[in-house]
């Protein structure tokens, strides 16, 4: 016996996003956090491209937007600008939104679609066999279990889920302690958002829309100070001041903390039954702001498949895919996030000026420009196709609006995979009850039909569709036809 499907352990951004996937599915879903209290967290507030655009998909994405603030351009170094604005998506920004905002909005989601949070929860023991998940849990009524089909360890950098795996966690450290702290400012900053650095570090300002800025500095004056001595609002004005030549008058210090960023990535992401998703999966430098964002992209990934398995449609191999296709993703930002922050932080002045001249002159390049953006954004992500299916297959789709005036993104809120067809071939079409149809007019950059995936990515395309060769793709995603759907 099993008292739920799956065990979520942490209800960071990850965690919840994946609650409210399961949810959605209709799979029972128990999220254990280790916190008794939400917190009031700022640390993540950069959320990219793609990861609005998968929110669009569940219908989240514009709700988190009326409450951020929508940057267009940004500066990968100094003296370098990125224009996002050009980026071919809804939602060409970077949105800046403190980290607790972005969790209230997806715990409200988890919970209107029936997932189960409980705070002051805290994994201590895991055991699993062919069938089950047993946890040992210590919460406020004292020692307990539970046992699920599944469990997802989204508990962050330390993760619990991993240790009890054994799943190595693989990589190093870095040298430079990073400060954190809210603060406001007597004077305002020219740039939405702010950056300088120096061979002494680098400072970032970022708003935050409400008066408050997060103040963050790398120093390496600072780099022998204890991790547990708190950050003081003299120690953040004077690294503006070195660095910056400014501190913009910082004033009421709100929240602050000092960590050591890591650069690691969890061998396996999948252990038996056990997943591993977000910070319990990667961490890497905060420059770039990926963190939360690769997170959020884990959850969407996982959540149907493990629906897809639960619900018995699942196709073959389909759970291993979840490592398969996000492990390279997120040794890509890892290797992205790492050279960021050896750019930023040289102590060469020579090696940096060589470097931004390096990154101002592919900016000057249409095409270099355009892979910039995507790497940054996300909407470059794909997934590897299997030898000699259509190019676009593993691809993110991109959003159009069908005949009957619905967006793809819109369509895919159900959760459900969507048939695009712009060439009739579809009409006729025998599906499941989890597939929909999107006809579409004829799109010139686009096969004439294509199958998305719950997550926005395209299972199977073809440009000279055969109605059989669709119904097998849909049978062999999908599962046989159980149901006639209009």
């Amino acid at each position: 016996m099993v008292d739920v499907d799956v065990v979520v352990v942490g209800a960071g951004p990850t965690g919840l996003a994946l609650a409210a996937e399961l949810g959605l599915a209709g799979v029972s879903c128990q999220v254990l956090e280790r916190r008794r209290e939400q917190p009031n967290l700022t640390r993540a507030f950069a959320v990219h491209a793609r990861t609005l655009e998968l929110l669009d998909a569940r219908g989240s994405a514009d709700a988190l937007v009326a409450r951020g603030i929508r940057v267009a351009r940004v500066a990968p170094t100094p003296g370098s600008t990125l224009d996002l604005s050009v980026l071919p998506s809804r939602y060409p920004m970077l949105l800046v939104v403190p980290q607790s905002g972005t969790e209230l909005l997806l715990e409200e989601r988890a919970r209107e679609l029936g997932a189960s949070i409980r705070r002051g929860y805290e994994v201590v023991g895991l055991t699993q066999d062919s069938d089950t998940v047993r946890l040992d849990v210590v919460g406020p009524e004292g020692p307990s279990t539970v046992t699920a089909r599944y469990v997802v360890g989204a508990d962050g950098a330390h993760s619990a889920v991993r240790r009890l795996t054994g799943v190595e966690f693989v990589g190093t450290q870095y040298a430079t302690h990073i400060m954190l702290a809210d603060v406001r400012l007597a004077r305002a900053t020219s740039e939405t958002l702010f950056g300088a650095t120096t061979t002494d570090g680098l400072v970032l300002l970022v708003p935050f829309g409400d008066g408050w800025f997060r103040a963050i500095a790398w120093d390496r004056r600072r780099e022998q100070v204890p991790l547990s001595e708190p950050v003081t609002l003299t120690e953040i004005r004077d690294s503006f001041q070195q660095i910056a030549g400014d501190d913009f008058g910082m004033r009421e210090l709100r929240w602050q903390t000092r960590f050591l960023s890591e650069r690691r990535q969890a061998e396996s992401y999948r252990k038996g039954r056990v997943f591993l998703a977000g910070d319990a999966a990667h961490v890497h430098s905060p420059v770039g702001g990926q963190g939360m964002n690769t997170g959020i992209q884990d959850a969407m990934n996982l959540g149907w498949k493990l629906a897809a398995s639960i619900q018995g449609w699942a196709p073959p191999g389909l759970l291993d895919s979840y490592h398969q296709e996000r492990h390279p993703v997120g040794e890509r930002v890892l290797k992205l996030t790492d050279g960021a922050y050896q750019l930023v932080m040289s102590r060469s002045r020579a090696g940096a000026a060589i470097r931004r001249l390096a990154i101002r002159t592919m900016l000057h390049l249409p095409p270099a420009r355009r892979r910039i953006a995507g790497l940054l954004s996300g909407i470059d992500i794909r997934y590897p196709r299997p030898r000699g299916s259509h190019p676009w297959t593993g691809r993110r789709m991109p959003d159009l609006t069908g005949d009957d005036g619905h967006r793809l993104y819109e369509t895919l809120r159900a959760g459900q995979f969507v048939v695009v067809d712009t060439s009739g071939s579809a009409d006729d079409l025998d599906r499941p009850e989890h597939v929909r149809l999107l006809r579409c007019p004829p799109q010139a950059d686009l096969p004439a039909t294509l199958l998305v995936r719950p997550d926005g990515y395209v299972a199977w395309a073809s440009t000279q569709p055969h109605p059989t060769d669709l119904s097998a793709a849909i049978r062999d995603w999908c599962g046989p036809v159980l149901a006639r759907t209009g």
